[in-house]
C-alpha cells in the first residue's frame, strides 16, 4: 500500500482579474483532487487575496503538519502571498498555474502563468529549493508520489539489529547525519532481540505449514524448518512490538552461529509479507528499499549486482537467499538450502520473475547523500545456483552501469524494484536536496 500524504492547498487571487471565476475552478479542482488516493488534504476552502487572509491560512495548515504545500495561482496576485506560506511551512512547494481561460475582447482574464513565474522567482531568491511547479489544467502526480518518498523516510522508524555486517565499511551511516537530513532516529537491537519473542506451538505449526508450501524442503531438516519458523513468527512481533518501519538486519557471522540458523529464509518469507528488512546491517539498504515501497512497489529486493557479464550485455541481481517470495518466477523451483556457514546458512533460491525493473540506492559519500538510478529488464533464465536472483539487461550496456558504480562509490547493494519510478525519484532527490545519479 501506498505511504499516505498529507497536502495544503491554497489558491491565490486578485480582484483586478477575473477572481470569482478562479474561485469557482478552485472548488472543481478541489473535487478532482479528492478522488487522488491515499492523500488527505487540508484546504484553504476561500481564495486568498490579502496578506492577512496569507497569514491566517498558513498558520492553520501548519497545525495540521502536512508534508507539502499546493499554491494555485488562481489569477495574478500579490507576491507577498507565497512568501508568507514559505516563512510558515518549510516544505515542499508546487506551484501551480491553470491554463488561461480564452480570451473574449478584454483583458488578459487569469495571468495565472505569470503569477507562477512571480512566486518561482521570489522563492528561488530566498534559497527555497524545494519549489516545483506545473502549468495546465492537471497536478503533477509524480510531485505527489515523490512527496510520498519523502513522508515515508521521514516518517520512519529504523531499527539496526546488531551492527553492519563485518568488513562491510561502505553500509555503514553516521546516525546523526541520517537525523540531520531525515529526522530519523536509528534504534539499536540486540540480534537476540529479534529470535527471543515467546511464541505459542501453534504459531510455530502454523508457520511450518506455510514454509513447506512455500519451498521444497527437502535439502535441509526438521530442526533447520523449525528454526526458520519461529524466527519468521519472533521477528513479527519484534518489528511490531517496536513499531520498527524497516530493520537492518546483522544477518552474519554470530547470527547463525547464536541462534541455529541464519535468517535468510525468514527474511524472504517476511518481506513477501511486506516487512522491509536489509541484509547485512544496511541502513540506507533498508531505507531505499523503504522509498520504493512508499509508492506501492510490490516488496522491494536488496541485491549484489553480481556476474557483470560485459561480452553477453548482462548481470545477475544476486542475494545469498532473501529475496521476497512473491518475487519467484512461477518456473523455477523454490527451494531452502544450506551452502554456507558450516550447514547453518539456511537460504531462499529460486529465479525471480521477468519484467521491468528499476534499481535504486541511496548512498552517503563523502558528506553528500546520493541517489543511483538504472532499469532494464529482467529476463527469463534457467535456475543455476543457490541463492535468489535475476538475469538483468540494463538500458544501457551494462559495462556503463557498473562503470558508474564504481566510479562513484556507490555502495554494493541496490533496492530493486518491478515497475518504473526513475522520474519520482529524481524529484524526491530533489526534494530531499540529494544528488542524482543516472
Amino acid at each position: 500500500m501506498k505511504q499516505k500524504v498529507k497536502i495544503g492547498v491554497v489558491c491565490l487571487t486578485r480582484t483586478t482579474y477575473e477572481y470569482k471565476t478562479a474561485q469557482k475552478m478552485y472548488l472543481e479542482t478541489m473535487e478532482v483532487l479528492k478522488k487522488i488516493p491515499y492523500v488527505d488534504y487540508i484546504f484553504a476552502h476561500e481564495c486568498i487575496i490579502e496578506v492577512e487572509e496569507a497569514e491566517n491560512a498558513a498558520k492553520r495548515i501548519l497545525g495540521e503538519n502536512v508534508d507539502g504545500l499546493v499554491i494555485i495561482s488562481g489569477t495574478f496576485h500579490l507576491g507577498h502571498l507565497a512568501l508568507i506560506f514559505a516563512k510558515y511551512i518549510k516544505k515542499p512547494f508546487l506551484l501551480w498555474a491553470p491554463s488561461e481561460l480564452p480570451y473574449d475582447g478584454g483583458k488578459i482574464r487569469l495571468n495565472s502563468v505569470c503569477g507562477l513565474n512571480l512566486n518561482a522567482s521570489n522563492l528561488y531568491k530566498t534559497g527555497k529549493d524545494d519549489c516545483f511547479f506545473v502549468f495546465g489544467n492537471k497536478i503533477d502526480k509524480n510531485w505527489i508520489e515523490a512527496l510520498r518518498i519523502k513522508a515515508a523516510l521521514e516518517h520512519a522508524r529504523i531499527g539496526i539489529i546488531g551492527y553492519r555486517a563485518h568488513g562491510f565499511f561502505n553500509v555503514g551511516v553516521d546516525d546523526m547525519d541520517v537525523y540531520q537530513k531525515l529526522g530519523i532516529l536509528i534504534d539499536h537491537y540486540e540480534i537476540q532481540d529479534m529470535f527471543s519473542k515467546k511464541c505459542q506451538e501453534e504459531e510455530i505449526a502454523d508457520q511450518i505449514k506455510e514454509i513447506k508450501q512455500l519451498y521444497n524442503c527437502s535439502e535441509i531438516n526438521d530442526y533447520q524448518i523449525e528454526r526458520v519458523a519461529r524466527l519468521c513468527v519472533s521477528a513479527e512481533k519484534f518489528m511490531k512490538e517496536n513499531k520498527l518501519t524497516a530493520a537492518a538486519v546483522r544477518c552474519w557471522p554470530e547470527f547463525a552461529a547464536s541462534y541455529g540458523v541464519s535468517p535468510c529464509a525468514s527474511m524472504s518469507i517476511l518481506q513477501s509479507k511486506g516487512y522491509i528488512m536489509s541484509c547485512e546491517g544496511d541502513v540506507e539498504g533498508a531505507l531505499s528499499m523503504l522509498a520504493g515501497a512508499a509508492l506501492g512497489a510490490q516488496t522491494p529486493y536488496l541485491a549484489d549486482l553480481s556476474q557483470v557479464d560485459m561480452e553477453q550485455n548482462f548481470a545477475l541481481l544476486w542475494h545469498c537467499g532473501v529475496a521476497p517470495a512473491n518475487l519467484w518466477d512461477g518456473r523455477s523451483e523454490r527451494s531452502l538450502d544450506t551452502y554456507f556457514a558450516g550447514g547453518k546458512g539456511v537460504t531462499a533460491g529460486f529465479v525471480m520473475k521477468s519484467g521491468h525493473i528499476n534499481i535504486m540506492r541511496i548512498d552517503t559519500a563523502r558528506g553528500k547523500t546520493r541517489i543511483f538510478l538504472a532499469a532494464g529488464e529482467s529476463i527469463e533464465m534457467e535456475k543455476q545456483l543457490c541463492g535468489t536472483y535475476c538475469k538483468v539487461r540494463f538500458e544501457e550496456p551494462v559495462e556503463a552501469v557498473f562503470n558508474k558504480v564504481c566510479e562513484n562509490g556507490i555502495a554494493h547493494h541496490v533496492a530493486m524494484y518491478y515497475g518504473e519510478y526513475r522520474e519520482i525519484f529524481k524529484i524526491a532527490a530533489k526534494m530531499l536536496n540529494f544528488e542524482v545519479i543516472s
